[in-house]
């Protein structure tokens, strides 16, 4: 095929700005499906991915690893600019990539022929990428930085701004997977549960959106769960107590103890060679840091293919679970895995089971999948759990789980499907601590007396889908350790864009579990809110932006316990006025 037959990026770009441009989800769903429905059937697969802000399907072992750092290197040659200038663009606009885009009209720069002789392709946008991830070695930052220049150099401003958008993963267009499984959907006249069950087993929009364009409703119909393509996990609700949580399931409900772990799924296949890989809930291949675990699998589950879903837990001297982020120091290593495996031992419980001898289980009513759990998994145990239908027996339950030093309990409706990706009713979390956000860091401070080596105090945002930014709900510096400190320093000076006396501004890309007295009303930011003695649970690296709380999650808290006072108060005056 030739390439000048082939859709320019641009044409991709121009499409992501009129999809910002409007507010109408139909309207957005409508200019996604015209345009995919004319595309070539190979530029399909690409085009969908980067609509999405995806360089790769999400069940890709593949990762860009660019940072800010290694762009602005391209940056700085193409146009010099000081990190002044950066700073005060990306302060008008909140945004990288737009900040590129005005750097490349104020250079007045054109694009320039490098590798690529005609206008820059989807096609080839994703190709290079696809090289981009693959380098790998001794030289790896330098060619990557090579094949960074060849797009940059070639790019238009707005196709430079959108290079960008997706390179840092920040694409944020008002316009996610669902809403690509609904236009999908729309587009070609499919059932959209059918779109969703296939993008669900998959793992990757881009072929369903191919397999739906080409073969419509018998294509997607022969799409099956897979070995080794992890699925999302299923999520859960909030309930206050185990008595909403039944009332939520109208009855009897199992409840599990809430393990303070990492979630993890495990694919094995004993077709000839054993072949075990263990995904965390990100679906990041954690395998080689977990060996102990690895082998317990081999030794215990025999089954010739399985899918199973378990939680892990650092245990300390005392047999009780060790803090969350001793577990993550397991998870992100690479290097010395053996030490860490007798420093910090884990114990693995597993929960759930999605398949089981080719056997797809995830429409199984949960109690026949935890039945089958039991009977396969040797002598590995299973979550704690009791059946009942008692608050009081449930309330005793959670009092032992925290006890033992768990979070709380997780209920589950008995008849509940597995639903990937879904936060539903028919899992409700039940935890005893006060209600705590996931907040994304969106600036930190340089702190004072020991802590003025560290980036230590933090600023909380929670994004806001209506501004498509994250609004600023305050500070802290409580909660973290010193070597937290440390570390997260590392990670946020990699995430730098711009640094204004002893305050650097960074991209939202660090989630941090926060507690806090209470959230009030506050006019010092736009979102008009506050918290009210935050402080740091924990940081949680398992967790991406895209899965942390939302203002209007901030908005029912503050309703909730705004309606929590105005009871509060009213039984005081009722009781008084007797």
């Amino acid at each position: 095929m030739s390439l000048k037959t082939q859709t320019a990026f641009s044409k991709l770009s121009e499409l992501c700005e009129k999809v910002v441009a409007t507010t109408k989800r139909l309207e957005k769903m409508s200019l996604v499906g015209e345009f995919i429905a004319k595309l070539l059937p190979e530029e399909v697969e690409a085009a969908a991915l980067l609509i999405i802000g995806q360089p790769f399907p999400r069940a890709s072992h593949r990762v860009l690893a660019i940072s800010w750092a290694a762009l602005y290197d391209v940056l700085k040659e193409m146009f010099k600019p000081s990190t002044d200038e950066i700073g005060t663009l990306f302060r008008e606009s909140g945004d990288l990539g737009e900040v590129v885009r005005r750097l490349y009209l104020k250079s007045g720069r054109v694009a320039q022929a490098t590798l690529f002789p005609t206008p820059l392709t989807i096609t080839e946008v994703y190709q290079t990428f696809t090289v981009i991830a693959d380098v790998q070695g001794t030289g790896s930052r330098r060619r990557k930085t090579g094949h960074l220049r060849s797009l940059f150099m070639h790019a238009t401003p707005l196709e430079a701004k959108y290079l960008t958008k997706i390179l840092l993963g920040d694409q944020r267009i008002g316009f996610n997977e669902g809403m690509l499984e609904g236009t999908i959907a729309r587009a070609f006249n499919l059932p959209l549960p059918l779109v969703q069950r296939a993008n669900m087993l998959t793992g990757d929009l881009g072929k369903v959106t191919r397999i739906a364009r080409e073969e419509g409703i018998t294509g997607l119909q022969k799409v099956r769960l897979q070995s080794f393509t992890p699925l999302l996990p299923m999520l859960a609700a909030q309930a206050k107590d185990v008595s909403e949580a039944l009332l939520q399931h109208g009855g009897e409900s199992a409840f599990e103890m809430k393990l303070d772990g990492a979630r993890v799924q495990i694919h094995q296949q004993r077709n000839g060679q054993p072949k075990i890989r263990v995904y965390s809930r990100r679906l990041t291949e954690v395998t080689s840091s977990l060996p102990d675990l690895v082998t317990l699998i081999q030794k215990e589950v025999t089954e010739t293919s399985c899918i199973l879903e378990g939680e892990v837990i650092a245990i300390g001297l005392d047999g009780r679970p060790l803090p969350f982020q001793h577990l993550m120091r397991r998870f992100r290593r690479v290097r010395g895995v053996e030490r860490l495996v007798k420093e910090i031992p884990v114990r693995l419980f597993l929960f759930d089971l999605l398949m089981l001898n080719d056997e797809v289980l995830i429409d199984c009513p949960y109690t026949e999948r935890r039945k089958r759990l039991a009977s396969i998994c040797g002598s590995i145990p299973l979550v704690p759990q009791i059946i009942t239908m008692d608050s009081r027996e449930a309330e005793t339950f959670f009092d032992s789980a925290i006890q033992k030093g768990h979070e709380g309990l997780i209920a589950k409706r008995l008849d509940s499907p597995y639903k990937p990706g879904i936060r539903g009713k028919s899992w409700l979390k039940i935890k005893e601590s006060l209600e705590t956000l996931d907040l994304v860091i969106i600036a930190a401070e340089y702190g004072t007396g020991r802590r003025h080596r560290w980036l230590s105090d933090y600023h909380l945002g929670a994004w806001d889908p209506e501004t498509a930014e994250f609004q600023m709900l305050g500070k802290t510096f409580k909660g973290l350790t010193d070597a937290e400190f440390e570390e997260i320093t590392k990670r946020l000076l990699e995430l730098q864009v711009e640094r204004r006396g002893n305050v650097v501004l960074v991209q939202p890309r660090i989630v941090v579990e926060i507690e806090f007295d209470e959230i009030q009303r506050s006019a010092r930011y736009p979102s008009g809110k506050a918290l009210r003695f935050a402080r740091v649970k924990q940081i949680r690296y398992d967790k991406s932006p895209d899965e942390a709380d939302t203002i209007q999650r901030v908005n029912e808290i503050f309703e909730s316990q705004f309606l929590r006072k105005a009871s509060t108060n009213n039984v005081g005056r009722t009781s008084l006025s007797k």
